[in-house]
């Protein structure tokens, strides 16, 4: 490499520096505005998003970044992995929000603060009509922001693109059609079983007791308390501000100790991730997740695949029993685990069991498909995501805090966000197949009180490469196949067969 294209490639690496620094600045801001700032506070706190949004923006597409793309990407071989990858990923950044103007962003960023705390009271006072006109503009504006973007076959693989590199609409309707398949039919099949007593979960339990419980987990997960902390929020989060300040929330509910133990569990999944990026990515748009779906499956596979297992419950049961005397005195461990793994049609995606969720990532996709086609206005989004319901579960939401103002992604435009969880899923299994292979004693490992081996592999497969591979590359090389739904399929049949006594 000639000193003139490494002083060229040194003054690039600041200057992305300095845009994420401004990046880590803004994620501070929205932990806050999601974390209890004072009321009177959200409209100043909007104005700081907007002044920071543009001003990264700007970063992102000036004639500086564009100079560098020029002069870098000639000599693109010259440059080491880390250099080489970021210039691609500021290629990638440039070439799409180029097409968008900086005030029209600007303003975007503005809209969805607002809308975020409109949201919040809206769904205290169960009143979509009272975000609804947000959320139409929002609408609006991504609509307009594909026009800017293009699109080939659908207008809604433009916004999967952006959390899911490669991931197209007619490859998610294919795996989601089999997924909607095996799990309908396993739902079948389970009526013909024995339904577990959902008695043993019908307690209160303090939320200290739920904090220290989750605490506990969390430690033996392998978060680490002095690079990231636990926070309360209305919808929980994960939030990265640096490897080594990785934050989540979570709602307590002392009726329901499943919302915020699996949540914690869940977000934490999330944090140590991004705890484990390789710290040579620090300070580039490389110290992220490979996409929304990797991010997904790492939350997920602590979740679902390991928190929600037979042999977790071994090793962690004892101490909850223990934390909540006497509410599990006359409880055993299987009746426990078979009533926290009850399937039932329920109306709160984040409450849902193994076997529906997918159902529930299915509906918000195939709603949002519709609103980026054109196909369905805000105005008609509350009847139709109760026909979703009644259709896929067979039940209708009363009020709209349990139905479309649930969740806070759309009041944040993340719209294309939704499907990375049910990918996540998939991911998640299939990596956890390879992993038993490569771990053949891994059920004494989630049984034991030591994740290190389980979080090791996580990270040597998945959590260093932040961006370094794409998604499907990182599937690949762990697992040596490409996206197959058959594992999440055989490990649901497998749990659920266990759960309800289902005959072979």
């Amino acid at each position: 490499m000639s000193e003139t294209v490494y002083e060229l490639e040194q003054e690039f690496l600041a200057y992305v520096k300095r845009k994420e620094a401004l990046n880590e600045a803004l994620n501070l801001v929205y932990w806050d505005i999601r974390t209890g700032i004072p009321k009177k506070g959200a409209t100043a706190r909007s104005l700081v998003i907007e002044v920071l949004a543009e001003d990264i923006f700007k970063l992102e597409v000036s004639e500086e970044m564009a100079a560098f793309i020029a002069a870098l990407t000639p000599h693109k071989d010259e440059l080491n992995e880390v250099s080489r990858k970021t210039l691609e990923e500021c290629s990638r950044l440039y070439e799409r929000n180029k097409k968008i103007p900086a005030k029209e962003f600007a303003a975007y960023s503005k809209l969805v603060a607002d809308a975020e705390t409109v949201w919040g009271e809206a769904r205290a006072q169960n009143d979509f009509s009272k975000f609804a006109s947000y959320l139409t503009d929002i609408v609006a504006m991504k609509r307009k922001f594909i026009e800017y973007w293009g699109y080939d076959a659908n207008k809604y693989d433009t916004l999967l693109d952006q959390y899911e590199p490669g991931m197209t609409v007619e490859i998610l309707d294919n795996v989601f059609n089999k997924l909607r398949t095996g799990i309908t039919d396993l739902r079948q099949k389970m009526k013909q079983g024995v339904t577990p007593d959902a008695a043993p979960l019908k307690v209160n339990l303090a939320k200290e007791i739920q904090k220290t419980f989750s605490e506990r987990v969390l430690k033996k997960m392998g978060f680490d308390f002095e690079a990231g902390r636990l926070d309360d929020t209305i919808h929980p989060f994960a939030i990265g501000l640096n490897r080594g300040d990785v934050r989540i929330t979570t709602r307590y509910d002392e009726a329901n100790f499943k919302m915020a133990v699996f949540g914690i569990i869940h977000e934490g999944g999330h944090a140590i991730y991004e705890q484990n990026f390789d710290p040579k990515l620090a300070g580039t748009p490389l110290s992220e997740g490979a996409s929304m779906g990797i991010h997904e499956s790492q939350s997920l596979f602590y979740e679902i695949i390991l928190g929600s297992s037979f042999a977790f419950w071994k090793s962690n049961y004892k101490d909850l029993a223990l934390l909540s005397k006497p509410a599990f005195d006359d409880v055993s461990l299987e009746d426990f685990y078979r009533a926290t793994n009850i399937s039932e049609s329920s109306l709160i995606r984040i409450e849902a069991d193994i076997l529906t969720y997918p159902l529930h990532i299915m509906i918000r996709y195939e709603l949002e498909k519709a609103l980026m086609n054109g196909e369905l206005e805000v105005a008609d989004l509350q009847e139709a995501w109760a026909d979703k319901y009644e259709s896929y579960l067979g039940i209708r939401p009363e009020k709209d805090s349990e139905g479309v103002l649930q969740d806070i992604h759309w009041a944040g435009g993340d719209f294309g966000y939704f499907p990375s969880y049910a990918l996540g899923l998939i991911y998640a299994s299939q990596f956890f197949h390879t992993m038993k292979q490569e771990i053949p004693n891994l059920d004494q490992v989630i049984a034991s009180d030591d994740y290190t081996e389980i979080r090791e592999w996580l990270t040597k497969n998945v959590h260093q490469y932040g961006k370094l591979k794409k998604p499907l590359e990182i599937l690949q090389d762990t697992t040596g196949e490409s996206l197959n739904p058959d594992y999440l399929l055989d490990l649901l049949k497998e749990r659920y067969a266990f759960v309800y006594k289902l005959e072979s």
